[in-house]
This record gives C-alpha cells, structure tokens and sequence, in this order.
C-alpha cells in the first residue's frame, strides 16, 4: 500500500491543488468555445508548465484533459457544434433535446454520463497499468520497433477515408523526427548548421503550430456562421425518474465501448462515442428515438468519451504510445519532466499512477460541480466574436512557444509547422500521422538498428510478438479497404436487378 500512500500524498500539497483548480477554469472555457480543443489547450499549456514541479505540471495539464470533456458538451447541446471532437456525437441527441425544451435535462445527463465514464476509465488506470507496465518489460527492441509501427499504423487507418494521404503523413512525421542527432552514433543530421535544431525539431514549437496557428487560420478561413441559434431556454434541470432509469443501459454500455477504444493507441473520445452510440441504438426498445433527442443515445455517447480518458493515459504512459492526440503532445511534457513513458515507468514509478488517477479523480468532481451549476450566462460567451479569442490564443502561441527555451528559432518551427498545418487542413490531409510519426520516429529507428546490428532482419522475424504486432498493424492498414469493398459487392448482390 506504500504507493497508494506515496502517490496521494503529492496531492497534499496546497500548490497542486491550486494547479487543479486552475486546470478545471482552463479546460471548461476551452471545452466551452468551439474550435478550441483539448489538444490545442494542452499543447500551449505545455509551454507555460515546464518549469513548474511535474506533479504541479501534470495537475494542470490533466485537469484540462479531463474538464475539456466536460465543457464541450455545452456547445454541443446548445448550439448543435462540438466544443471539441469528443463530443461530436453528443450532438446527435443533445441538440435535438435542446430544441424541445429539454436543454437543462440534457445537460445534466451528459454532466452525469461523463462522470460515470471517467470514473470507470479511471479504474481500469489503477488495475491496469502496472500489470500491463510488467508485461512490456518483456519487449526488445524488435518488439518495440513493431508496437511503434502499430500505433502509428492505428492513427493512419482512423484518420480519413484516404489511406494513402495518411501514410504520406505518417512518413513527413519520421522524415522530420531524422532531424537532429543520431540516435546510434551522435551525428548531426539535417541541421544546416541551426544549433538549435542538434536536439531535433523542438517538439512543443512544432504542436503549438499544427494545433494552434493552424487552427486559427483555418476558423478564420472558415465562415463566421456557427450553424444554429444558441438555445437560451434550459427548462428543466434535473432529470426524472423515468429519464434516470432509461440512463443505466446505455452508460454500461458507453462504459465498456469507451474502455476498449481508449486501450487502443491513437483512438479517442469521438471514435468512443459515436461507436458507443450506434450500439446503444442496436440494443435499445426504442430505436427510433435515436438523433431525435434521445436521452439514451446522449448518455451513451458521453459515457463512451468520457471512459477512453484512462485507458488512454494507461496505453501511453505503460507502454510509450499515444493513446490519444492530447496524449501524443502531452509526452513532450512529461520527457522534459524527465519522466520517460514506457514500460519501466510505472515498475519504478508505482505511486505515479495514485498521483495521476488522483489529479483525474479531483479534475472530476470538479467539473461535475461546474457543469451542474445553472450557468445561464453560457450562452452569452457562445456569442463572444471569434476574433477576439483568436488574438489571444495567438499571443499565447508566441509568447508560450518563446517561453520554453527562450529561442526566436522555436518561434520560426512554430509559424513554419503552422502554415504547414493551414496547408494539410486545406488539402484534408490528416495531421495526427505526422505528429505520432515526429513523435516516435526517434524510437523506432534506434529499436530498429538495434535489432538490425544483433541479429540483422531474422531477430525481428524470430520474434512471436514482434510479428502478432506486425499482423494486427497490416490488419489495421487494410482493413478499411477489405470493409470498402466487400460492402460494395455486398450492395451489388442486394441490389435488384434491372429489366431489359
């Protein structure tokens, strides 16, 4: 029980806590305003938290992670647009509430869902992630190298409908991570003499640019009009009995769907979510309900989000892969931190995942607090023009970006990875590919070479979870393809037949 102990106790200190609640105003203002999202928040949050303590680092960091889950579910419900891509399928049903004068009930009910699906999550954190930390000991660097090839592989077949432009996105992010120093040998590599870039492509510059620059251009780009009049009429608050008995099948159900999809590297929330929600609709009496204001498909789809938040945590933090996007830019955190993820971390860390479940658990309860208050002025901050909060996230990108090692060069990364950014949101190209491909190219070509200079090409072939990994990657890569066609030849076998 020393780590229990060990790991709570950080949590005594008056600072963290201050951290918390700090995390909590951030994280429910940016799940607030759309366009915002958790992974833009958290990258420019990065910047600002290095030099903190890491528990005090990871208390704001975490809290927003987890409040952004909660705050995006108002715009979600009240003016038919997720606050962040989580809750994209809360509006499925939530606005449709909202519509008949159920805004309050809504809202509540998602408030009550996400809660239940975050507390779930975080159970499996505790349970899991030691056990599963034990069980990656075992990995060398060939089995390394292909679970790193699966992550990446995960985030190319669930970006877009276009496998190729995924993997050309995949491999600009490993061409980037070349950047710097060899991992074998030292040498430096593609630098053109910037000293800056011996220690590769500044990682925070980089995220802050796709995700924050190329964000704001791409909304200002985009049509002013957000779609829907906001709803102003809550009406009821509190659901009633009826209501709170149709919640229980769909949270479970939202439960165990979110638990799978957030084990799994490079998912998240969204995927969670709509997946959560098309099976509650298979399994409930009243399928017809469903996109109309069901109260069953609003929780189910919450419930799903919400409990992808601590699997996610426990893939990336045991294992070293991504479980998420946000995950992905928080790593860059935590190795400055000089907390390494992978599978020594929690083995010597334990009473690190007390600290992080804690920081996640208070994060909760907080945001249940908030998202219960009958905030009627929210809907005034949806009307808050776009351009005003676009400068200041704007000058947070600069001045946080700056901050980090105090280089005019990292400022340069981030308006070139922004424009880079603007560029692939133009042309749909998806750009979590490339931010899991500068993220762990370094790893996988030391674990590689390595496995090449031991035995050459039969080490990693002699391997059974090296190649169980590399036929669950080539699966994954052509799944989409496999289901494509085999729907198309199942319509037209279905299809009836034309007259002569």
């Amino acid at each position: 029980m020393t780590p229990v102990f060990e790991g709570l106790a950080a949590l005594g200190d008056p600072f963290v806590l201050l951290c918390i609640a700090i995390g909590a105003i951030i994280g429910m203002l940016v799940g607030t305003f759309p366009g915002v999202t958790a992974t833009m928040a958290v990258a420019l949050a990065s910047s600002f938290t290095l030099t903190l303590d890491p528990v005090a680092g990871l208390a704001v960091l975490l809290t927003i992670y987890v409040c952004a889950n909660y705050g995006d579910r108002v715009p979600a419900i009240l003016i038919n647009t997720p606050g962040t891509p989580a809750s994209i399928a809360t509006t499925f049903d939530g606005y449709p509430m909202a519509k008949q004068g159920r805004a309050g009930v809504a809202l509540t009910a998602s408030a009550y869902a996400s809660t239940a699906g975050t507390a779930f999550g975080l159970i499996i954190l505790v349970a899991a992630a030691i056990p599963l930390s034990r069980l990656a000991l075992e990995f060398g660097p060939p089995e390394t190298f292909a679970l790193v090839l699966f992550g990446l592989a995960m985030m190319i077949s669930i970006s877009g409908s276009n496998l190729i432009v995924g993997l050309i996105s995949g491999a600009l992010g490993l061409l980037l991570a070349t950047v710097g120093r060899d991992p074998i040998t030292g040498a430096d590599r593609f630098t053109f003499g910037v000293l800056e870039l011996s220690d590769g492509i500044p990682f925070i510059a980089a995220i802050i640019g796709l995700f924050g620059v190329a964000e704001i251009m791409a909304d200002l780009a985009r049509s002013r009009d957000r779609g829907a009049e906001p709803v102003r009429q809550l009406g009821r608050w509190w659901p009633n009995r009826a209501e709170l008995r149709q919640m229980g099948k769909p949270m479970a159900i939202g439960a165990g769907v979110g638990a799978v999809v957030g084990a799994v590297p490079a998912t998240g929330g969204d995927i969670g979510g709509i997946i959560a929600w098309s099976q509650a609709k298979r399994a409930s009496r009243t399928p017809q309900e469903f996109g109309k204001g069901s109260i069953e498909g609003l929780t189910a789809a919450d419930t799903a989000s919400n409990a992808t938040l601590g699997p996610s945590v426990t893939t990336t933090l045991a294992l070293g892969i991504p479980g998420d996007s946000v995950m992905a830019v928080m790593i860059g955190s935590l190795v400055i931190w000089g907390i390494q993820p992978g599978p020594s971390l929690f083995v010597n860390r334990p009473d690190l995942v007390f600290t992080i479940a804690g920081i996640m658990t208070i994060a909760m309860i907080v945001a249940l607090g908030l998202s219960l208050l009958r905030l009627r002025g929210v809907t005034r901050l949806l009307n808050l023009p776009a351009r005003y909060l676009w400068t200041i996230v704007l000058a947070a990108c600069i001045v946080g970006t700056y901050s980090v090692n105090n280089s005019l060069v990292d400022v340069g990364v981030m308006i070139a990875f922004g424009v880079l950014g603007t560029v692939m949101r133009r042309f749909e190209v998806p750009v979590g590919p490339l931010v899991l491909g500068l993220l762990l190219g370094e790893l996988a070509e030391a674990n590689l070479r390595r496995s090449l200079e031991i035995g050459g090409v039969g080490t990693i072939l002699e391997s059974p979870i090296a190649l169980t990994l590399f036929a669950i990657t080539a699966l994954a890569l052509a799944g989409p393809a496999v289901r494509r066609r085999w729907k198309q030849r199942r319509s037209r076998t279905t299809s009836p037949r034309g007259t002569s």
